[in-house]
């Protein structure tokens, strides 16, 4: 029998591998909030997946982090400021040889969460796929996409890959997943602040063509200092790329403040700051749309770390 997939945060990210996952026949189990979630959910026919406008339900089971049942395999799907106290409360249920895969924005909530379980196999992903919830156990799935994995202490693929191709999960294991994921923090560096500020969708940005190239150059020279070359490369020419395909779209950190959640600005612009500081990098316009970006969230109630 397959290996249950418990997913740790019904977003919208962790609700679209749920149900691809239930819809290729594997056994899934969200992990939700708490017992006032759980009861709403259980009201739902399971999980809604919608994509290209039809909508098709499937029976995913749902329990809260106290259940008794064992864990194997954790899909840490929820936003990168919860995923460390997330995956605490659920350390006891964990295997000895326990997999935990952590699907999250930015960098620094991937250290934490692996320093807390080293008994487990802690596995990075960075995701381009896009989604959004439209109720408690509905998800829109928005945008195709691709999906890296990897380990940075065990380079062999695991397994249970053969589960996201059975799932029409597009993904392939890297070798390298910190360059992904520095690549990925940089493009979010570049975009997403400042459809914030602005209050713009992404092909706003084509307006500030200059100060999205500013930024691109002290991000690329950040990603050098920090060994990350490959990433660096054609960073500029990548995000304009990325706001030409999505410009219709609004950005995770547009949504965020628009909906008045907190936004992941510690984990992206925080993390890329504070790796300048230990560097003793002057990037002056990067630490500024910090400063920029945190008085912002400041004026609106929002916290801005």
């Amino acid at each position: 029998m397959s290996t249950t997939w418990h997913v740790l945060g019904a977003g919208s990210l962790g609700t679209l591998w749920a149900a691809r996952l239930a819809r290729a026949g594997l056994p899934v189990t969200l992990i939700l909030r708490d017992q006032a979630r759980l009861a709403r959910y259980r009201t739902t026919p399971g999980l809604t997946l919608i994509e290209q406008g039809h909508a098709q339900s499937y029976p995913v089971s749902a329990q809260t982090s106290d259940s008794p049942e064992p864990i194997d395999r954790l899909l840490v799907a929820c936003k990168a400021y919860d995923a460390p106290g997330a995956v605490a409360q659920l350390a006891r249920r964990l295997t000895p040889n326990a997999e935990v895969i952590l699907l999250q924005n930015g960098l620094g909530s991937q250290d934490a969460v692996a320093a807390q379980l080293p008994q487990a196999r802690c596995i990075f992903a960075s995701s381009t796929e896009g989604a959004f919830r439209q109720s408690d156990g509905s998800v829109v799935f928005a945008g195709h996409g691709f999906t890296w994995l990897g380990d940075t202490t065990h380079p062999t693929a695991p397994l249970w890959l053969d589960d996201l191709e059975a799932a029409g999960i597009p993904h392939q294991w890297s070798t390298d997943i910190l360059t992904r994921l520095w690549r990925k923090l940089a493009l979010n560096c570049a975009i997403n602040p400042l459809t914030v500020l602005y209050q713009c969708r992404n092909g706003g940005l084509q307006q500030h063509q200059c100060e999205v190239a500013t930024l691109c150059t002290e991000l690329a020279e950040l990603l050098e200092y920090c060994g990350q070359p490959a990433a660096a490369q054609d960073l500029q020419t990548e995000v304009a790329r990325v706001i030409q395909a999505t410009a219709a779209n609004f950005s995770s950190m547009y949504q965020d403040v628009a909906s008045g959640r907190r936004t992941e600005i510690r984990y992206l612009l925080g993390h890329a700051c504070q790796a300048a500081l230990r560097h003793r990098l002057s990037l002056p316009h990067l630490q500024q749309l910090h400063v920029r970006l945190a008085g912002y969230l400041d004026a609106r109630g929002l916290p801005s770390d």
